[in-house]
């Protein structure tokens, strides 16, 4: 299935599936007559060196089809697999003709010697093209009469209705699903002559496979002719042992062929000979990658099956490649078997050894040019089994994918595997890499909103907010950044509440070539934040807001110990002051008087007590996260421990620990079948967390129980603010069509530390200290509507959230920047349009895989928009067949374009289109232009090519090849466009 991308609109399209089967031509042999054996088709999806597990490719897109050789002698005896459809980006050394007369593998020829695989494979006879002419004559014969070959006219063209396989030994046919049926070129359809039947035949029986194989026809009423082919199948002695040997990389010999001429003596000596190159070749070879469970179901079907026959060995054959396929080794192949006249079968493969890992930078167009990144910085993200003298691996090139992404400096990766002309049997990689621009700047506007009574959403203000952000990336090639960014609530008076932040990254601490991953940053920042410490009570009037204005500096160092586990510690200097909501700096709580007033003797606001603090402490956070997604619905464990120690430096000198741990559990409760469409299991989610404080404690910093992320059916610090804390919750979700129910209990405690806060603000606004929930819920779409029952007042309330519930403040902080304070409205999203679309068609990649920002994230506040699209996308039958739009409305800046990417991206996308593109088009496009992007993008690269395409005047002409150049390459698989657009009107 191929992709395409404008704006982030995906358009799935599915054609009717068309069955293609590869003609298997075979070679003739030399008169002792052993078999040769066509390869069936390697079945690894995305992989340059193979075809896809859902299609192979059509005949014209051919390079080698399945020929086989075979080199025998008494002493020493070959079977020759070929290597079937391999693209000509991997396989792109032809060879020259051979006749096959015999005489050890075919005389003749001429073109070249086509390398390694040239010299391992030989092009077949001429056979029938079923691509010729339509025009055939009638047989002119009566009806339902067998006619041998030879009484065929040599002047006629035969169209073959059937072919049917008969078995002597078995006394009955044999199904197209038989491994013979491969062998045969000519096809029920086709067009024949007497000339083409005949060569057949000679070749079915000069190939060794068969002790006797006839041919003849059976004439039908409609003119054509029926084909039967009867054969007895070869056999040769039982086996008792099995090996399998990597032979890649090791030269293969020129065979001398032997004189008819020769005395029986000579004839003994070459015989003698070629056992012996024979056996300095398997003391050369190295073992196979082939597990021992494996080589032992081989070994049971040589002892069941007794005598050694072709059809045993093309078991064997299927064997062996179906576990490299499985592993993912998509360039191994099963090209020999060895002397079958000993007691011992020897299976040679082709693993695809890694000769080389080549790096290259490219511009817009394709071009090579010079990269500003320095190679090592690739290199070192290169998982160590795609190195040179490891075996190629699929996933060890979609792991090398992902490391690469997620450097953040490159807008198009490709890894491409291919042939290695200087080392027979070799793969070079090639890692292509396309560079984002260094400077960037985006302005983003947005608008906030809040929790209501009940919890409904509520807008805090018509006035945009918004921000300003600038980058600079990947300073002196090293991955090196500069950010920063302006933030303000109100862009029409940015003055009354501005932001910033500046941050510098350093990775690579210890140096490029260090295997120790360290990463520096450093940030200055000035924010502000609404306090839930300073909250009310149930019952209490509402309480005036305490804003906490944070201003400093922070530096530390992330040390990666794996994928799945960091560990940071650093520096953190700031000037915290707090204010009420005139902005002026409040040294205490405030409360509203019976009278109306505003009293200020509320609890103290800061530890120095004046309303501005001034602190140095060290911080210091592991993480291990283990989570994964099994279709959409997240298991694993997530394990968090946080702390925080005071320095003595600054007001009062303050010196404290503050530290937090938070466990949480996502245990699958039902085993399923993963996959693109396939429903997520039900999971049992075990949160914990606990924090705690000794020292000396601001109110502003103190632990709060309450809210969607501490306990639900609470307002954000209802339930008290506390020196210590434990909050117990679990979650069940049970999924259902296009969403999941979920049923919920948590319960918060202040483990009788509210007390020990300066001024006590749990008792002085009335707080409880401790409070549990329980409760059901659902989503709708963006919103988690959820009936949680507060348990301190046993009264119930309906509850509207956007997003998840988040198990630790960090993750949430990282994700939204604090919702605890503000919901920022990044998740509305208008509308869903699904309309039918014309007849794209999209050109086959010509890569391994094509990353564009392609990082799989999970995607929080959209999950079940998100199913919803994904699994219009995912969908094979659609309605009959049919191609659709799928557009995502919305302002800008509100996540179109995040939701379409991550739709883009998702693994699940990936393996259901086999082919994607992303593109832009503007509010003013030009479709000339976005023809010709589309079309550069699909890989037509050259330069003499584009500048012919670029030469057409009309945007007709370029649609014309658009559709010429992509016609029939993509008939088993759709196409997907994401397309992400802010328009009044739907894109066209």
């Amino acid at each position: 299935m191929a992709a395409f991308s404008v704006n982030g609109q995906l358009i799935p399209g599915t054609s009717s599936s068309t069955s293609i089967c590869t003609r298997r031509k075979l070679l003739s042999l030399p008169s002792s007559g052993l078999p040769r054996i066509s390869s069936p088709s390697p079945r690894v999806p995305s992989i340059k060196c193979s075809s896809s597990r859902d299609t192979e490719a059509p005949p014209k897109h051919l390079l080698l089809k399945n020929l086989a050789v075979a080199s025998v002698s008494s002493a020493a005896s070959f079977f020759l697999f070929g290597i079937s459809n391999l693209p000509s980006s991997f396989l792109s050394s032809g060879g020259g003709g051979g006749g096959g007369n015999g005489n050890f593998g075919g005389g003749g020829g001429g073109g070249g010697d086509g390398g390694f695989w040239g010299k391992l494979l030989s092009p077949a006879p001429a056979v029938a093209d079923e691509e010729q002419s339509p025009d055939w004559d009638s047989h002119g014969l009566p009806a339902n009469i067998v006619v041998q070959l030879n009484k065929l006219s040599g002047f006629k063209k035969y169209k073959v209705s059937d072919i049917v396989f008969f078995d002597r030994r078995r006394q009955s046919t044999i199904g197209t699903e038989d491994s013979f049926f491969e062998m045969v070129s000519i096809r029920p359809g086709g067009v024949y002559t007497k000339a083409q039947l005949q060569k057949e035949l000679e070749t079915l029986a000069t190939c060794g496979m068969f002790e006797k194989v006839d041919l003849e026809g059976k004439t039908k009423p409609d003119g054509t002719l029926g084909v039967t082919i009867s054969f007895a199948e070869s056999t040769w002695q039982s086996a008792d042992r099995f090996r399998c040997i990597n032979v890649g990389l090791m030269v293969q010999s020129k065979p001398i062929e032997m004189d008819a001429d020769m005395t029986d003596k000579e004839k003994l000596e070459y015989y003698r000979s070629l056992e012996k190159d024979y056996k300095r070749r398997m003391d050369r070879a190295r073992p196979c990658l082939l597990p021992a469970p494996v080589h032992g179901e081989v070994m049971q079907m040589l002892r069941d099956q007794g005598k050694v026959s072709a059809r045993l060995l093309q078991k064997i054959r299927d064997r062996v490649q179906k576990w490299y396929q499985d592993e993912g080794y998509a360039c191994a192949q099963v090209v020999n078997f060895g002397n079958l006249n000993t007691k011992e079968v020897v299976c040679e493969v082709v693993e695809g050894d890694i000769t080389q890992v080549v790096i290259q930078f490219q511009d817009k167009l394709g071009n090579v040019v010079e990269g500003n990144t320095q190679v090592p910085i690739v290199r070192r993200e290169l998982p160590k089994q795609l190195r040179q003298g490891y075996v190629f691996n699929i996933e060890d090139g979609r792991q090398a994918l992902r490391n690469i992404n997620s450097l953040g400096l490159f807008s198009n990766i490709e890894v491409n595997p291919r042939q290695d002309e200087k080392n027979e049997g070799g793969i070079i990689v090639e890692i292509k890499l396309k560079e984002l621009e260094q400077k960037s700047a985006e302005v983003s506007t947005e608008w906030s909103i809040v929790p209501g009574p009940g919890g409904a959403p509520t807008l805090a203000s018509f006035q945009p907010g918004g921000s300003v952000t600038f980058e600079h990336r990947n300073i002196q090639g090293l991955n090196r950044s500069l950010m920063g960014s302006v933030t303000t609530s109100n862009f029409l008076n940015p003055q009354d509440d501005l932001s910033f932040k500046l941050d510098y990254v350093h990775p690579y601490l210890d140096g490029v070539y260090n295997p120790r991953n360290r990463t520096f940053k450093t940030s200055c920042f000035n924010s502000r934040k609404l306090s839930p410490v300073f909250t009310g009570g149930p019952g209490v009037d509402e309480v005036p807001p305490i804003w906490v204005d944070r201003a400093g500096v922070k530096a530390n160092i992330t040390e990666n110990f794996t994928r799945q586990s960091k560990f940071t510690y650093g520096l953190v200097m700031e000037e915290i002051t707090t204010r009420d909501e005139s902005s002026h700096i409040a040294a205490n709580g405030q409360r509203l008087l019976p009278s109306g007033g505003i009293s200020a003797d509320g609890p103290p606001t800061t530890l120095s007590g004046t309303g501005i603090d001034r602190m140095a402490f060290l911080q210091a956070n592991i993480t291990r996260d283990n989570t994964k997604f099994v279709n959409g619905a997240v298991v694993g464990e997530r394990n968090v421990f946080q702390v925080d120690q005071g320095l003595g430096i600054g007001s009062k000198f303050p010196f404290f620990n503050r530290h937090q741990l938070t466990l949480t559990r996502f245990i699958q409760l039902q085993q399923v079948e993963e996959g693109a469409g396939k429903p997520p299991p039900p999971v049992l989610v075990l949160h914990g967390h606990y924090g705690g404080c000794v020292g000396d404690l601001p109110g502003y910093e103190a632990f709060v129980l309450g809210g969607p992320y501490s306990v639900r059916g609470y307002n954000m610090g209802e339930l008290g603010a506390a020196r210590n804390i434990l909050e117990l919750g679990a979650e069940i979700r049970v999924p259902v069509k296009n969403t999941h129910v979920y049923a919920f209990a948590e319960h918060g405690n202040d483990l009788g530390s509210s007390k020990d806060v300066k001024g006590n603000p749990t008792a002085v606004y009335r707080r409880m200290g401790q409070g549990s929930s329980y409760g059901v819920g659902v989503k709708l779409g963006l919103v988690r509507a959820e009936y949680a029952v507060d348990h301190n007042n046993g009264t119930g309330a309906l509850f509207f959230r956007f997003g998840e519930r988040l198990t630790t403040k960090e993750t949430k902080n990282i994700l939204f920047g604090d919702l605890s304070i503000r919901f920022e409205m990044v998740d509305a999203i208008t509308g869903f349009i699904v309309g039918k679309m014309g007849d794209y068609l999209i050109k086959e990649a010509s890569m391994l895989m094509t990353v564009k920002d392609d990082q799989e994230e999970p995607v929080v506040g959209f999950e079940d928009d998100f199913k919803l699209r994904l699994a219009k996308l995912l969908d094979d039958e659609g309605d009959g067949g049919k191609r659709y739009i799928i557009s995502i409305f919305g302002m800008g800046g509100i996540g179109n374009t995040a939701l379409a990417r991550k739709l883009y991206n998702l693994g699940d996308i990936k393996r259901r289109f086999e082919y994607r593109v992303w593109t832009y088009v503007s509010q003013d496009y030009n479709t000339r232009d976005m023809l010709l992007r589309i079309i550069r993008s699909l890989g037509v690269a050259s330069g003499e090519e584009l500048e012919r395409i670029k030469m057409f005047t009309e945007e007709e002409e370029l649609e014309a090849y658009l559709h010429d150049l992509l016609d029939g390459r993509s008939r088993t698989r759709g196409r997907a466009l994401p397309c992400n657009h802010g328009w009044e009107s739907p894109c066209s």
